[in-house]
């Protein structure tokens, strides 16, 4: 049975109350839900609901749900609504405003802050702009000082930020296959090194430079060299320049199974310069020489790429790293420090907390006394200056400045 809206107005009371009580089936000729609004504010008016009694209205009501279909709460409201305005009408759609914590500028700030770091861990990026409201004080970053890691990278995935920010794969770094030996253990002491190579490849047949990377286990303080060779005429002098930029005393060394450290040249040099412990790695432990091997990729392969550089730039290399990229590392780029926790089963996991982002620095300040581990006759006060001299990003972009000058001459571009 089909009934047209028109005529369902005027049925009376009794006749509805017959149909809800019926076995008979009704199908309306509406399309769409405002022309239904539209039948429910019809059939309301017709019958002078608001003239009604308690036992009429309810009548009309279930009249109304089964020949719409909506249900009973459904129903309700649309005759409570009728009741207020005389209308029925579809509420239109309201959106939450949640208000706005980080404008449009914060956004820009913090791709530019990637942009100059090229884009660091959450956690790391965090540190960086915490440190440059709180200690270098530019009110820029008051906003973003107290932004959390998880909204970074919201920000990040940001239409604003994709305009304004290129984002680049990251460098994955090579698995190295390394046979090992002896661990050292620091107990807490700066100046235990691990060190390693990383060459720049080949070109024309020619072998590129090399890259000598040695970090500290303990604070992460990090002095990165470059060679023409890995011989002895041009490794030592450069292996012994590196080892005297570190402000603590060195008392050990530790490298893998490679010729160019194990030698009796370079023990003569660690000789001479009374360092304590030259170690190499054990035997199927791939973790001991591991904090090198991945900052090889997270700093040098991130900074200088894969390409091929030619062995003549090795000493404009070198002078970059010393100048502009060692400061950066150590005095403005955070490093994660991890935390170990013990499973259910006892395993050992590291976990690295947002709160453990330190700078290298940083973290040889956190240490207990530690000016008994600075070299003779370096200063307290020399370090600090140094680390306040110039703020996190502005560090960053003077060494971005200078290593895009640098990579462009070594390529040959004009």
């Amino acid at each position: 049975m089909t009934i047209r809206m028109k005529d369902l107005e005027r049925l009376s009371l009794a006749e509805m109350e017959e149909f809800v009580h019926g076995s008979r089936k009704l199908s309306l000729s509406v399309e769409g839900q405002q022309a239904i609004y539209a039948f429910v504010e019809v059939l309301l008016k017709a019958q002078q609901f608001r003239k009604l009694n308690k036992g009429q209205r309810g009548i009309i009501r279930r009249f109304l749900a089964k020949v719409t279909g909506m249900s009973r709460a459904q129903v309700t409201r649309l005759i409570a609504g009728w009741m207020r305005t005389r209308r029925v009408q579809r509420r239109p759609a309201q959106r939450p405003d949640f208000p706005r914590r980080y404008t449009a500028a914060d956004v820009i700030l913090l791709a530019e802050v990637d942009a100059a770091h090229e884009e660091l861990s959450g956690p790391a990026t965090r540190h960086i702009l915490e440190r440059e409201w709180a200690i270098f004080g530019k009110q820029e970053y008051a906003r973003l000082a107290g932004i959390s890691v998880s909204h970074i990278y919201n920000l990040r995935r940001s239409e604003l930020y994709r305009r304004r920010r290129v984002r680049v794969r990251r460098t994955q770094s090579t698995q190295v296959a390394i046979a090992e030996r002896r661990k050292p253990d620091p107990r807490g002491r700066p100046g235990y090194l691990r060190v390693d190579t990383v060459h720049q490849g080949h070109h024309d047949g020619q072998s590129g430079l090399y890259h000598l990377n040695a970090i500290d286990t303990v604070t992460q303080w990090e002095i990165v060299g470059c060679v023409e060779t890995i011989s002895e005429r041009h490794l030592l002098p450069v292996l012994e320049a590196m080892l005297h930029q570190f402000p603590f005393r060195v008392l050990g060394f530790h490298c893998d199974n490679g010729s160019e450290f194990i030698n009796h040249q370079v023990a003569d040099l660690l000789n001479k310069l009374l360092v304590e412990e030259f170690t190499k790695s054990r035997a199927y432990r791939t973790t001991d020489n591991a904090l090198v091997e991945g900052k090889n990729g997270a700093v040098v392969r991130k900074h200088v790429g894969y390409g091929p550089i030619g062995a003549e730039h090795a000493e404009k290399m070198q002078k970059f790293y010393t100048a502009h990229l060692n400061p950066y590392l150590n005095y403005h780029r955070p490093c994660g420090f991890a935390t170990i926790r013990h499973g259910a089963r006892g395993r050992k996991k590291r976990v690295y907390p947002a709160g453990s982002y330190q700078t290298p620095f940083e973290k040889l300040l956190s240490l207990s006394n530690w000016q008994q581990y600075l070299k003779k006759g370096m200063r307290p006060e020399v370090l600090q200056q140094q680390a306040r001299r110039m703020s996190d990003t502005e560090a960053a972009r003077q060494m971005r400045k200078a290593k895009l000058a640098l990579l462009d001459k070594c390529r040959g571009k004009p």
